[in-house]
């Protein structure tokens, strides 16, 4: 439970609600270019400049509402953070946004125009960037099962990287790039043996689970010389991902030892490997208790540990990669919902708890229900002076683990028709959402200086049926 009061919208004129100020070690040019703040009468929420009263009149609730002008801020202090200092000169970095966290053609046209890579993992998100005109040299693809139809669309394309995750699949790009008459680069996924402090779903670099080549039984090393063999295929480097939302950066430092460890055995027997990826999973702040690093001081430890590494293994920094996707997409988006029911509901010892339900659920956020993640939640539309109470927001489906937001303190008095926010569901939200009991999804909407634009339109009825074919 968080002792944090995220309900009432207090304080004085343009004043932030809680969960809106971010920790005090963000970047603070970042910080400075979210725009939500309370309305100058103190009385509701306001996004890119504009009240959540229109937002909810004028593209409904539920809504995915995504600042642009903090989504593009984000990406950009990425980029920033791991191009060439200046000082280390010998030692670029790339940043590549990783598509999965929320893709739709506008957002691949923002990354474009501001500088990243694309990392995308089936089929569709590549045929959605390529759409989108995102240039196919600066996409990775990856992915645990890709097709041979994936690979030959990534072949034919021409993107700039695919990470193989299986022998299998080496073979399959292979013929692939034979068929096409090109040599296609591709980091080897190697898992590390790290285990991330986070959920275990989101861990990706222990042994037992499906990703990646492991260094410790040596398939990563025997996945880089097949790859280094085959004719169609030219080797850039290994590939590291230790999982998502971690706080902890040891976890980063024990795999890029690792990791740097067998890169170096491998320079030595193969040649030169001119590339390191070292993944992404950068935390973000869900709760006021959640802590991240800036862009900046990722950047900073990571260099300092690649270079202390390689310079104690006597081999060249090889141009590093990241993959943030999440860190760029997850704060810069809320999602808005109307309260439909206010229920009571009592607990041991005489104490009782608030159900507050509203007009999505898991369809919209499945992350509580899959991962037992931890949200916020905040009274949008009108200032309460009411008491805060212990509540629940939940869902619609037919569901009991149909949760929001489990434990947070809202005013006694939220009643039906209340607009509800629950920020830092630009990531997985969308990508993840379903229609389960045939509640269509909702629309994505960003709002830049008063204006409001969608995205991607609420789903309809007759989208949900169009497939039907009884």
């Amino acid at each position: 439970m968080r002792t944090h009061e995220a309900g009432a919208l207090h304080g004085q004129s343009g004043h932030r609600p809680s969960w809106l100020r971010p920790p005090a070690d963000v970047n603070e040019l970042v910080a400075a270019l979210w725009s939500a703040t309370v309305g100058k009468d103190g009385t509701e929420l306001r996004v890119g400049g504009v009240p959540v009263s229109r937002l909810a009149r004028d593209v409904g609730t539920p809504a995915y509402v995504l600042d642009e002008a903090d989504f593009r801020a984000r990406a950009r202090a990425f980029r920033d953070a791991f191009a060439d200092d200046g000082v280390h000169p010998a030692a670029p970095a790339d940043v590549y946004y990783a598509g999965k966290a929320f893709l739709c053609r506008e957002v691949v046209r923002w990354i474009d125009a501001d500088g990243l890579g694309l990392d995308v993992c089936t089929g569709g998100e590549l045929t959605l960037a390529l759409r989108a005109g995102f240039p196919p040299g600066r996409i990775t693809m990856h992915g645990n099962n890709k097709s041979g139809a994936e690979l030959a669309l990534a072949v034919e394309a021409g993107v700039g990287r695919v990470a193989v995750d299986s022998f299998t699949e080496i073979d399959r790009l292979d013929r692939a790039a034979r068929r096409a008459g090109r040599v296609v680069p591709v980091l080897v996924r190697a898992t590390v043996g790290v285990e991330a402090h986070t959920h275990g779903y989101i861990a990706t670099a222990h042994e037992d689970q499906k990703f990646g080549f492991s260094l410790t039984g040596g398939d990563a090393e025997l996945a880089a010389h097949r790859v280094h063999a085959a004719a169609g295929l030219r080797l850039l480097g290994l590939h590291s991902h230790i999982g998502s939302q971690i706080f902890d950066t040891s976890g980063f430092e024990v795999a890029t030892r690792r990791v740097l460890a067998s890169h170096a055995a491998l320079s030595a027997e193969l040649g030169p490997l001119p590339e390191l990826d070292l993944g992404g999973g950068f935390g973000i702040a869900y709760t006021t208790q959640d802590d991240p690093q800036s862009p900046g001081q990722l950047a900073a430890g990571i260099r300092a540990i690649v270079r202390r590494e390689c310079h104690a293994l006597g081999i060249d920094v090889p141009r590093l990669s990241v993959e943030p996707g999440r860190a760029i997409a997850g704060p810069s988006t809320l999602t808005l919902y109307e309260v439909g029911t206010v229920k009571e509901v009592a607990l041991d010892a005489g104490a009782c708890r608030t159900y507050v339900a509203v007009d999505g659920g898991m369809s919209d956020n499945l992350r509580t229900a899959l991962y037992d993640a931890d949200y916020s939640c905040t009274l949008a539309s009108r200032r309460s002076d009411a008491a805060p109470v212990l509540a629940r927001v939940v869902g619609k489906h037919c569901e009991s683990g149909d949760v929001v937001v489990k434990d947070e303190f809202l005013p006694g008095d939220v009643r039906p028709g209340d607009l509800l926010a629950v920020p830092a569901t630009g990531a997985y939200c969308r990508s993840m959402s379903s229609a389960y009991n045939h509640v269509p999804r909702p629309p994505v909407v960003a709002v830049r200086d008063g204006d409001v634009r969608v995205l991607v339109r609420r789903e309809t009825e007759d989208d949900l049926f169009a497939l039907d074919v009884g």
